[in-house]
């Protein structure tokens, strides 16, 4: 028994609420003329709903005896309800967070966070299901209030604090977890809010998440779940997601449709549609009635993966249970219609919105403008304005011109851009340097420079004095056109005017160098930046290192490097593998090899392609020890090679006569869980045919499809078995190209015949014709017509009568009376 006289009437209340809901279904069945709930499943949803919410109260209650699941006599121990057959959902969760139970009826399962492997609905309206059954829900009470991330916590010394020990996490020690475990309970939830929201790596945030909740006398807040789950909403990382989501229910904290739909839209970033649409069904499972704002999430969602159809479908359906959508809701599906270039279409349902008591907003009309800026379609869009105007009585202002120029901008629009800037000028709104300097950037990057200057001289005219970035611009588009005579002297005058360059535009004119093949004034530069009071940063760097890696400078550039990460900035692992390529190339296979292992010392972001690139290196020169032994090297610096790797390295062995060995390796790799690539099949049967190894190829291959199917792959071993000149080895394996008789098969045959005529065997080829015919294959009526000629010089007259005979038989070939 529970040992509060509140836990019994909530028990009571629980029961009384789900024999209503019941009825009310049964009721509401009835009306609509079916039969849904009869029988058996009567009497048992009452009791599902039950125990599902005791279920929740048993996770968040803190005192009393609580009823707790025993495994071995399958029941619910410790309370006054009816015992009934239960069943047992264990949670895949992380190890450190123990296992999640939920308690249901042996007729339908409330484990409705392990759904996906549930993937036999119908497309059309499995998605749509918790539309049907939102009448049955209970009403939700409570309300949890969101965190909005102030600056003023992220400020917080407690906040930095713990931000700074977070970076410390690849030199993680015991003291340090037992500080930031101190500081842990001295945070008020909005700055374990700020917390996560300051991590620049989302999965830092979410281990340090998973990290809090195992901590002694802690417990988040329901806001700090809810802005984890906002984070991850901006990310791919959609099983954190829906870890952090069953937590919730775990701690026994009510998930509103808005933490649903943070899941929904890191499915959809994840490119998993069908998982995010099945959100809906989640939040059935739980209980948990849809409102208009899950409803905007799955329209949104459908539209960003151009299933439009589907969108206007659940807008119907969102209607008949009666959730008006509102002019959100019509302004994703305006952009959807956009976006499928029915733009048409989209001006239609603006009408619409007007008819429905729903009228459209600015951000209606801009989505239009914007497809139309993007298509040039600078009428269209005036009449759009005029409309705007007087349907729906919204005047364009000072944003609507704003808007118009830097999409046009965007674009590449200049000429229209200032257009609209001067319309805009004679309506008397005043448009800032931001504008402007859209413009000349777009003049800068379609080349026209001296339109460009022209623009910043009426800037000065007007009173808008340009900024950094419009002088930037100009400096860009010198400096890629090559004029950096004039890129400097405008970095001359942005001094005289009093406006300072700044890093970018002096990674500009750097750029512009490196073009030309002028790193090494670049590099000198660089060096002088403290003394024009500039500070290089990571872009800056990656400029000049290429400039000097195209030049051929690859010390300079690994010194470069060095520097680089000295000062803080690392380079991209696509930088790394560049200068790799470029010492391998050069031969310099011992400062590749240096430069790599420094890289991975200092923590730079090196991987599998890095390693891979060296390897190749390494074999193109024959040695092999040293690539075997990076090999090893990988799997030590815990970068697991991948096919790539493993294809390279069974090459060079194969070319190096080391076949046992390239043999061994390749079943390492199938062993290692690895599928082998069609270049890997390539390689191996190129190896093996030329050493003449076909009876250990074909185990091998045996092997090898088990793993990974390759049809054509005894078609290149006949094909590559005759390029070698091994025809009878090539003959035996005929029969298991001709069990599929397709037109490669064909194609393979045709290579054995000729290979047979260049080695002067007509009667061979004649015999692969025929096995051909038996096969329901023609073969090619020019080649036949070559081997009936030799087989008659040879005297064979009635083999080649008989294959010519083949091709009368099969109407390929008219018969002639002699």
């Amino acid at each position: 028994m529970f040992s509060s006289s509140n836990c019994n009437r909530r028990i009571r209340e629980t029961f009384a609420m789900s024999h209503k809901l019941w009825v009310f279904s049964q009721l509401n069945a009835r009306s609509n003329g079916s039969e849904e709930c009869s029988g058996t499943e009567a009497t048992c949803k009452p009791r599902t709903y039950a125990f599902a919410q005791l279920a929740v109260y048993s996770f968040s209650s803190s005192r009393g005896l609580e009823p707790y699941y025993d495994d071995k006599k399958r029941e619910i121990i410790g309370s006054e309800v009816p015992q009934l057959k239960v069943s047992r959902n264990l949670y895949d969760f992380e190890n450190q967070h123990g296992n999640c139970e939920h308690i249901c009826s042996s007729d339908e399962s409330t484990d409705y966070y392990n759904s996906d492997t549930n993937d036999n609905r119908n497309d059309n309206d499995g998605e749509f299901g918790l539309l049907n059954v939102c009448n049955a829900f209970p009403q939700q009470k409570e309300e949890i209030r969101r965190s909005d991330g102030d600056e003023e916590e992220c400020r917080h010394p407690l906040v930095k604090e713990i931000g700074r020990l977070l970076e410390l996490r690849s030199a993680w020690t015991p003291k340090l977890e037992g500080e930031l475990r101190h500081l842990l309970r001295s945070l008020k939830p909005r700055q374990v809010c700020a917390v996560l929201r300051s991590q620049n790596d989302e999965r830092v945030a979410l281990k340090f998440f998973y990290w809090a909740d195992r901590q002694w006398r802690y417990r988040h807040d329901p806001i700090v779940y809810y802005t984890m789950l906002e984070v991850l909403s901006k990310t791919k990382l959609c099983q954190g997601a829906k870890r952090v989501l069953r937590l919730m229910t775990r701690r026994g904290i009510i998930a509103s449709p808005e933490a649903f739909s943070y899941v929904m839209v890191s499915y959809s970033r994840a490119g998993k549609l069908r998982h995010a649409m099945r959100v809906l069904s989640l939040m059935q499972r739980a209980g948990i009635e849809p409102n208009l704002y899950i409803c905007n999430t799955a329209i949104h969602v459908l539209v960003m993966a151009n299933k439009l159809d589907k969108a206007l479908r659940f807008l119907n359906r969102m209607q008949l249970i009666g959730i008006t959508p509102d002019v959100i809701t019509y302004n994703c599906l305006i952009k959807g219609f956009c976006e499928l270039h029915r733009i048409d279409d989209a001006i239609d349902l603006i009408d619409e919105m007007s008819s429905k008591r729903c009228y459209p907003d600015k951000v209606s009309y801009y989505t239009v403008m914007g497809f139309l800026c993007k298509e040039k379609r600078i009428e269209e869009v005036k009449k759009l304005m005029e409309k705007m105007l007087k349907d729906s009585n919204l005047v364009p202002d000072q944003v609507t011109y704003n808007t118009l120029i830097h999409m046009l901008s965007k674009y590449g629009h200049g000429k229209e851009a200032l257009g609209f800037l001067k319309e805009a000028e004679e309506r008397g709104f005043h448009v800032d340097k931001v504008g402007y300097s859209a413009i000349v950037h777009s003049f800068c990057k379609e080349g026209q420079l001296e339109k460009a200057k022209e623009i910043i001289n009426d800037m000065f005219l007007k009173g808008c004095v340009p900024d950094v970035v419009t002088y930037t611009a100009v400096v860009n588009g010198f400096s890629r056109a090559g004029k950096l005579d004039q890129a400097k002297k405008m970095l001359q005058l942005m001094y005289k005017k009093g406006c300072k360059p700044n890093t970018v535009s002096h990674t500009a004119y750097l750029n512009g160098l490196c073009r030309i093949g002028n790193s090494v004034e670049a590099r000198k530069m660089m060096n002088m930046s403290e003394e024009e009071w500039w500070t290089p940063n990571a872009i800056t760097y990656s400029v000049v290192m290429h400039g000097l890696r195209r030049e051929g400078k690859l010390v300079e550039a690994c010194d470069l490097i060095k520097e680089m990460v000295k000062k803080g900035f690392f380079p991209t692992s696509v930088e790394i593998n560049l200068l790799i390529q470029s010492l391998c190339m050069e031969g310099k296979m011992e400062e590749a090899k240096r430069f790599m292992e420094n890289c991975l010392n200092n923590g730079c972001a090196v991987n599998v392609v890095n390693f891979t690139t060296l390897i190749h290196g390494f074999c193109k020169r024959d040695d092999l020890e040293a690539a075997l032994s990076l090999l090893e090297d990988m799997y030590l610096s815990n970068k697991h090679p991948d096919a790539v790797t493993y294809t390279t390295l069974i090459d060079s062995l194969g070319r190096n006569d080391r076949i046992e060995e390239a043999n061994e390796l390749t079943i390492k790799m199938l062993n290692r869980g690895l599928d082998p690539t069609p270049v890997t099949y390539h390689t191996i049967i190129h190896r093996y045919c030329q050493k003449g190894r076909v009876e250990d190829l074909l185990k091998l291959l045996d092997k090898m499809r088990s793993r990974q199917e390759y049809k054509t792959a005894y078609n290149q071993v006949i094909e590559k078995l005759c390029s070698f000149g091994n025809l009878d080895e090539a003959y035996k394996l005929l029969g298991r190209v001709l069990r599929t008789a397709s037109k490669i098969d064909a194609r393979t045959c045709h290579v054995l015949i000729e290979s047979y005529l260049r080695k002067g065997s007509p009667l061979s080829s004649y015999k692969v014709a025929c096995r051909m015919f038996y096969r329901n294959l023609i073969p090619d009526l020019k080649l036949c017509e070559k081997v009936s000629k030799k087989l008659m010089m040879d005297g064979k007259m009635e083999e080649a009568d008989k294959l010519m005979l083949k091709f009368v038989e099969r109407g390929y070939l008219s018969p002639q009376l002699e």
